[in-house]
């Protein structure tokens, strides 16, 4: 605490008030904003899970023909990583969920960071083919990229102070 001499005395019992309840095992206020992130974090992975499973869903309807018409499930850019899209977004997001309440230490605050980055470049890249090699809208498609682009600033807000500080 700063020396009472430097302050008025409504600073001083303010300062006592904090201290007696931080003693008193009330949340401080940087713990009730890192669970207002992680909830946040938890409703974004939310919605690009339905995002996901609205397209996986019709990745697998457009697999059995029952699409009609161009759609960007039928794309290459579907399928980077042999599976489709939507099926790994449907175990990222759900996994991002859970972790970002369960994370404790350096390497899983890392890893999570880092597969926050890896989902959030992909989405770029994603993002980039929709608009210029792809040509067509899908707002489920966007709003993943938003969702991920917004949990990878919310998992460095959350995470990279810290293992800042501790290191690797």
């Amino acid at each position: 605490m700063l020396d009472a001499r430097l302050m008025t005395n409504h600073q001083v019992r303010e300062c006592k008030g904090r201290d007696e309840q931080r003693e008193s095992g009330g949340p401080s206020k940087e713990a009730i904003q890192a669970i207002v992130v992680r909830v946040v974090i938890t409703l974004l992975c939310g919605v690009a899970l339905y995002a996901s499973l609205f397209m996986l869903n019709k990745s697998r309807r457009a697999a059995r023909g029952e699409v009609e018409g161009p759609s960007v499930v039928t794309t290459p850019r579907a399928h980077l990583f042999g599976v489709p899209n939507s099926l790994v977004g449907s175990l990222y997001y759900p996994a991002i969920a859970l972790s970002v309440w369960f994370a404790r230490g350096t390497l899983s605050e890392l890893v999570l960071l880092i597969a926050a980055l890896a989902a959030a470049a992909t989405s770029a890249y994603l993002a980039y083919s929709l608009i210029y090699v792809t040509r067509r809208k899908c707002p489920y498609c966007w709003t993943a990229h938003i969702a991920n682009w917004s949990i990878l600033a919310l998992c460095a807000y959350l995470f990279l102070p810290d293992i800042l500080n501790r290191g690797l």
